[in-house]
């Protein structure tokens, strides 16, 4: 059973940083994208940032030089800091992996639970 974990939410003060982190755990064969998602209440799950298994990086025009993704393959993890952040930026934050349980089976997404990041004075 493949699992992702998020840990590192919390509140900030505008203009604060937090990190987050995600782990997955399991049996699984290869992972390749992760990606960080969030939704704010009311509004619909959009893209963060992404970083690929070779190192690439893409990142959302609202984060772009304040957030930045990384990885440790060697942990099975992805991590976001999120620096100067905004009371926009408030949401629930997901983790998403694109893995595949052995090596005869398709890819697909598996989805952390969410982590809670409330940015306010």
């Amino acid at each position: 059973q493949v699992q992702l974990v998020e840990s590192g939410g919390g509140l900030v003060q505008p203009g604060g940083s937090l990190t987050l982190s995600c782990a997955a755990s399991g049996r699984f064969f290869n992972i390749r994208d992760m990606a960080w998602y969030r939704q704010a209440p009311g509004k619909q799950r959009e893209l963060v940032a992404t970083a690929t298994s070779g190192g690439s990086t893409n990142y959302a025009d609202s984060v772009k030089g304040r957030f930045t993704i990384s990885r440790d393959n060697t942990k099975y993890s992805v991590y976001l800091q999120m620096n100067s952040l905004k009371p926009e930026d408030t949401a629930v934050y997901y983790c998403k992996a694109d893995l595949a349980t052995a090596y005869w089976q398709s890819y697909r997404d598996y989805w952390g639970q969410g982590t809670q990041v409330t940015v306010s004075s």
